[in-house]
């Protein structure tokens, strides 16, 4: 597949002869052509093509073997492909990209640890960092669903954090972008609502920061134990959410664009866009190292747009992302016409944890309250469930202050076999209050705004499209590309409204598995089951197989399936091919799927991949498909996905190395 200047017999099929090549000067031909390739063009017109031509940067051609010896000149470069798959450039319609480059930074990589082997890392870091006195160490991509094992000098975050130091103060960033972990130093450092330093405790969990109780977790005396999740880590990092390196990334960011194109990636939307991440971008661009298309959603938190009466300045939210949105908009290369808004958090809850803590994703019903033990591997497994309607339980809501004791609190676990904080009742909560996340949707989309709300739980889910629906009624206005990220839980009568919006829904296809680590985080809090095996979190009829990641069902309804990684989560790589495998499969590996009915054909995935994601991000007219008009932007794979899912190998998708990646007519992957 080498790059030849002046094409000969050997590099054509058998159709293109030496007397097809002898054509007149006048006649226009092409830069480049693609002959004997497995083309899946993602138009919708005509889906598979055998070769391609590109001149200045666009498609002129695509076709067959036949119809592309006019296209070959005297100056042509002509590639004979030998039959290797070609998409569209690919677009992740949901990504972190500013995280997405490997720095040296203290990182535990989304790897299994126990507390135990946490904090001897982190010690570790500290002495390959110097971090000073006083100093703070952020530790990376921190796996908050699988691991955290406990010990008897390491019973919990604050105390394995602790072991490591109390000179510095030291955070673990979950990697899910949603949850942290902060020894004592770090929680004494935490700034209540007036702007002074009183710390995270149980004394100001009841006062100060009565409104994150549900989102700190804490021990059985009450006390935080070190996890501080959601909105709850502004208080002490007003970073915490994904704590960008930006200074680091700045300098090289073209780094950025290059991780993107090496695995196939040439247009993104940026999830959660701030204004400092600005200046990185038109440095990549100033540089010639924008490669790839890009859709800023931008982010303005609610609450950090509170007045001093406490009331939202929804006026200044919109201003400054108007803006923003006007400082690119002759930009051929950047836009910014989206906003992003968090309707709640994240499903997981700690099962290890004394109390375990709830999920705090907003649910349509209460989250249960199971009792855990460890198996003989170590693994969390459900006991038996607190009875939250019993007189006792009752009893104990009445006299919770009595149990803020920890003495009283141990002899009612004594008495019961459970802590009396199990007895609380949550069905999580939203992000904001629903009237300001109607009101946000209303003000940005009057404004002209596309909306991009991520909702993980079924009243999230129900929230979204409500405020979705709400703001269209309002204006009017019902063209725009708004639409929803992740979906984990949905129940099927908003399915059916996704659909019937023409919502976009931002997929992330990789976390559509099953397995005990994780399955454990979240399926004993929304029904009962005991053990940990997969026949019983995974009963046919059960809530959670029945409604998770409707992906199949939306499409059917009339939804449009995006892609998005949403990487740095789990794992900095956007790994779209693992992504489109697990789509097809619904299952890691070898493992049981979740939920098979739900699952996409590959032609589907790839769609979700390309042009629906290229009309999400309103860039449909230039690329996500390859026809003739179109920026070139397309890949060179190293097998035939198309043909392993058809053949029944859906699984090696996800081993799918990317050859070439061209961008605007240009191999930008390998550089050379």
């Amino acid at each position: 597949m080498t790059i030849t200047l002046r094409p000969v017999l050997g590099l054509l099929t058998a159709g293109l002869t030496l007397a097809g090549m002898a054509v007149s000067q006048e006649r226009e031909t092409a830069d480049l052509v693609l002959t004997n390739a497995r083309i899946y063009t993602a138009s919708g017109v005509r889906e598979s093509a055998h070769a391609l031509g590109v001149r200045g940067g666009r498609i002129v051609f695509v076709g067959t073997q036949k119809e592309a010896m006019k296209w070959i000149g005297p100056d042509t470069v002509v590639r004979h492909m030998n039959g290797k798959r070609v998409l569209p450039g690919l677009v992740d319609a949901h990504i972190h990209a500013m995280d997405i480059v490997d720095l040296d930074v203290c990182d535990l990589k989304s790897e299994p640890r126990s507390l135990r082997e946490i904090s001897g890392i982190v010690r570790a870091c500290l002495d390959k960092y110097q971090t000073p006195r006083g100093g703070r160490l952020v530790v990376h991509q921190w796996n908050y669903t699988v691991g955290n094992q406990p010990d008897e000098q390491y019973p919990s975050l604050r105390a394995a954090l602790d072991q490591a130091s109390t000179e510095v103060q030291i955070e673990l960033l979950g990697n899910d972008g949603h949850h942290g972990a902060f020894n004592s130093t770090a929680l004494a450092n935490a700034v209540g609502p007036g702007g002074k330093v009183v710390g995270l405790s149980k004394a100001t969990l009841a006062k100060e920061f009565a409104a994150y109780a549900k989102i700190v977790g804490v021990d059985e005396r009450g006390e935080p134990n070190g996890a501080v999740n959601e909105d709850a880590r502004y208080t002490i990092d007003p970073h915490a959410m994904l704590n960008s390196d930006l200074p680091e990334v700045a300098k090289a960011p073209e780094r950025v664009a290059q991780r993107l194109n090496s695995v196939g990636i040439t247009a993104i939307m940026d999830a959660m866009a701030s204004p400092d991440a600005l200046p990185v971008y038109d440095a990549m661009q100033a540089r010639g190292g924008m490669t790839m298309h890009t859709v800023l959603a931008q982010f303005y938190d609610p609450e950090r747009y509170r007045r001093a009466d406490g009331r939202v300045d929804f006026d200044a939210m919109v201003t400054a992302a108007s803006e923003v949105r006007n400082r690119y908009a002759a930009n051929p290369l950047i836009k910014a016409d989206t906003v992003k808004l968090f309707a709640d958090g994240v499903m997981e809850g700690n099962p290890l944890a004394k109390p375990p803590t709830l999920p705090n994703a907003a649910l349509l019903r209460p989250y249960l309250q199971p009792l855990f033990a460890l198996d003989k591997d170590g693994m969390p497994t459900v006991t038996g469930y607190v009875d939250t309607g019993s007189t006792v339980c009752a009893r104990a809501r009445l006299e919770a202050a009595k149990y803020a004791d920890a003495a009283a609190a141990a002899e009612f676990t004594r008495q019961h076999g459970f802590h009396p904080a199990q007895c609380s009742i949550s069905d999580g909560q939203l992000q904001h209050s629903r009237e300001i996340i109607l009101e946000f949707a209303r003000r940005f989309h009057a404004a002209g705004f596309n909306l991009h709300i991520h909702a993980i739980g079924d009243r999230a889910v129900r929230t979204a499209v409500d405020a979705i629906e709400l703001a269209r009624a309002s204006d009017g206005n019902s063209r725009t590309r708004d639409g929803i990220a992740h979906v984990q839980l949905a129940d099927p009568a908003d399915v059916a409204r996704i659909g019937k919006d023409h919502l976009y829904v931002a997929f992330t296809y990789s976390w559509m598995t099953t397995g005990t680590g994780y399955d454990v985080t979240v399926i004993p809090f929304l029904e009962k089951v005991s053990g940990n095996s997969y026949a019983t979190l995974h009963r046919p009829q059960g809530l959670y197989e029945m409604n998770a990641y409707p992906v199949r069902a939306a499409k059917d309804a009339g939804a449009i399936a995006a892609a998005g990684s949403d990487a740095p989560v789990e794992t900095r790589d956007p790994r779209p091919f693992v992504n489109m495998a697990t789509a097809v499969t619904r299952r890691a590996g070898k493992a049981p799927a979740l939920n098979p009915s739900q699952c996409l054909s590959i032609t589907e995935a790839i769609d979700a991949y390309t042009i629906n994601g290229a009309r999400m991000l309103g860039l449909d007219n230039d690329t996500g498909s390859i026809e003739v008009g179109k920026s070139a932007d397309f890949i060179i794979l190293d097998r035939d996905i198309v043909r392993l899912a058809k053949t029944g190998k859906a699984e090696d998708i996800a081993d799918t190395k990317v050859v070439e990646t061209w961008f605007q007519g240009r191999r930008v992957y390998p550089g050379k």
